[in-house]
């Protein structure tokens, strides 16, 4: 069996084998009729996270030529012993000033030249590998800013910013890989001093962004060990001094109940995924994840605002400027994993400048920038109830109108899958003993189904914005999980802990949890395929252009005597080029693809040597003036049965 785990939180389940403002449309054409290089210089090629590259030499009529240009190794991998977790190479890199510049999971940064791949220097931070991470050893990214003050030449010029797994901001000189003495003490500034910190279960993983002169990081923290875990504190430092600016507590302190004022049991509501930016407005769009523990709730009552939502903050001076939730009093780890992005929709003859936010609930909400409010109209629903001792959960939640939702709300029985008779069996079994009333089915202590499960719907992998032809284009997961809650006293009885699957402490709470994902005896999902799916959205009309199944999982758990439909689970986002090709890996089957943006045709795959749990990214360079493009293929640190690599690959036309 195959332990798996999705992004940002410790707790294993076993037995699941698989698993600035973005530039306008006449900006980027412009920009893609020069011979001028072209940078990939914010994760999401953008600050407001678009994903969008105006580049166009490598197209549709020309992508099936595209063959590998370079491949480097980094060396760092970690197969999870020697009391280290496993490693997983999820970098997108960065290409500024000539230069290739990408995270190692042990948090080492290689520049590189990116034409031909080789070595110009190397720093290690020397993060402490052994912690408790519960992402695995993780890094998706630097970010950078040039001082336009510093002559040119001079060191830290151009500043290279990480965030290590043992929570330090570092900034180091893009040149030469040298930290930056002037920034913190010798280069770096901890990230350690927030309430409830706890060494491994607080950590980072995602690059941070800057805007003017801040440099605004979030955290990763770990699900389910404690009621009262590491508050998901945002916070800017100034990017010369690393002086901390402000900070942003995205829970309340306190709660009242029964007319008196008591501590609010919780912590979490992080933000682990990557930030928006809109410099014009000084705004900076932060998607908050669950309040822990994920699964009980007696302990936070209400919305717990503002966790599992998006938050546009002041980006000066932190001030909270509106917020929306898209999951209210969370009891299913639906967080906010996905990137927000910044693009303009065209609604009722005007142009509307909008941030995007999707979540793992398979929900897609579209507000506007400036105030937050829905572009397209969302209702609040009623949802099932809890009937667990001490829990409320919210009588309703918020369901968007348009788009519809990308992912599977419900599950019978009757609709349980498997490769042969005796998996639907199996299957039906199992979900006919849950409690399963619809997406929004609170845990219980007789089992609930999850639907979809905790990396279904969208997920941390985000989405990207064609602004030719307004789509939307994302990968989605469609897979369920039971879980259920044990009394303490049950809970930690020895020899109570022997079912396949996942448990979480919830230390503070009056229950512990159990879960899993739901598989038949093959291993494969109990849920019908596909299992994962590549979407087009039309972002104007808020309608589904065209939909595909995204991979396959035929040899998924071993080889499978029957033909398995296509459609694989998927982490690793999607990115769009004016080519007219979308590229995504990703899926379990190890390829990478290009996607007719048009009409979601398959027009090309190349097998990788692992994995590619990462974004890709593109680039053109004016020495060469050809377009590369480039992934990180590692593997994945939680499906242990999936070989682990270490390679950086760049693709171009020969």
């Amino acid at each position: 069996m195959i332990a798996w785990l999705r992004a940002h939180h410790r707790l294993c389940w076993p037995g699941l084998a698989f698993l600035l403002i973005a530039p306008s449309a006449t900006t980027i054409r412009l920009r893609a009729q020069s011979g001028h290089e072209d940078e990939w210089s914010f994760y999401g090629h953008d600050a407001g996270g678009m994903r969008y590259s105006p580049l166009s030499q490598i197209n549709r009529e020309n992508v099936a030529s595209l063959k590998v240009a370079w491949t480097f190794h980094t060396g760092d991998i970690s197969d999870g012993k020697g009391g280290r977790k496993r490693s997983g190479f999820e970098s997108t890199p960065l290409m500024v000033d000539s230069t290739l510049y990408v995270t190692t999971p042990f948090n080492r940064v290689i520049a590189l030249d990116p034409e031909t791949g080789a070595q110009r220097w190397a720093y290690d931070p020397k993060s402490a590998l052994d912690g408790d991470y519960g992402d695995g050893l993780v890094n998706r990214g630097v970010s950078t800013w040039l001082d336009a003050a510093r002559p040119a030449g001079q060191p830290c010029r151009r500043r290279i910013f990480e965030v290590t797994q043992d929570a330090r901001l570092v900034a180091i000189d893009g040149a030469t890989g040298s930290p930056c003495s002037d920034f913190g003490k010798t280069g770096q500034v901890s990230l350690r001093e927030v309430s409830g910190y706890h060494a491994g279960w607080y950590h980072m993983t995602s690059p941070p962004a800057i805007i003017d002169e801040l440099v605004i990081v979030g955290s990763a923290i770990d699900d389910n060990h404690r009621a009262d875990m590491a508050r998901g504190v945002v916070r800017a430092y100034d990017v010369r001094t690393g002086a901390l600016r402000w900070s942003w507590d995205p829970l309340p302190a306190n709660r009242v109940a029964n007319g008196k004022t008591q501590p609010f049991r919780s912590g979490a509501a992080n933000a682990w995924s990557v930030m928006a930016i809109d410099a014009e407005r000084d705004l900076v769009f932060i998607p908050t994840g669950s309040p822990s523990p994920d699964y009980y709730g007696g302990l936070r009552p209400g919305d717990d605002k503002w966790a599992n939502s998006v938050v546009a903050l002041r980006a000066k001076t932190g001030e909270f400027v509106w917020g929306f939730q898209l999951v209210h009093h969370d009891l299913w780890d639906f967080d906010s994993a996905a990137p927000p992005l910044l693009t303009t929709v065209h609604r009722d003859g005007q142009d509307v400048p909008v941030v995007i936010q999707g979540n793992k609930a398979g929900l897609l909400y579209v507000l506007n920038r400036d105030t937050g409010k829905p572009v397209f109209p969302v209702e609040e629903r009623p949802v099932p109830q809890s009937d667990v001792p001490g829990e409320k959960a919210s009588p309703t939640q918020p369901f968007p109108l348009a788009p519809p939702p990308l992912a599977a709300h419900t599950l019978t029985a009757d609709e349980a899958w498997g490769p042969t008779p005796e998996d639907r069996e199996a299957c039906r079994k199992t979900i006919s003993q849950l409690r399963n009333e619809g997406i929004f089915t609170p845990p219980s202590l007789k089992g609930t189904l999850m639907v979809p499960g905790n990396i279904g719907g969208m997920t941390w992998s985000g989405y990207a914005f064609d602004p030719q032809h307004s789509l939307l284009v994302t990968n989605t997961n469609n897979i369920v999980a039971g879980a259920r809650l044990i009394p303490r006293v049950k809970f930690e009885q020895r020899g109570s802990h022997d079912e396949d699957g996942d448990y979480g402490d919830q230390t503070g709470a009056p229950y512990g949890m159990f879960r899993h994902f739901l598989q038949s005896p093959s291993d494969l999902p109990c849920s019908a395929p596909p299992w994962g799916l590549l979407t087009a959205v039309d972002m104007n009309e808020g309608k589904i252009r065209w939909q595909v199944p995204l991979g396959s999982m035929q040899d998924f758990g071993g080889a499978h005597a029957q033909q398995i439909p296509p459609g694989s689970i998927s982490l690793g986002g999607p990115i769009v080029t004016a080519g007219g090709i979308v590229f995504i890996a990703g899926t379990t089957d190890s390829f990478l693809r290009g996607f007719d943006i048009e009409t979601g045709k398959e027009l090309w795959k190349a097998q990788l040597p692992a994995g590619a749990n990462a974004m890709p990214m593109t680039y053109r360079l004016a020495s060469s003036g050809k377009q590369y493009l480039v992934i990180a293929a590692g593997g994945h640190p939680k499906i242990t049965e999936e070989k682990l690599g270490d390679a950086l690959i760049a693709f171009t036309i020969q």
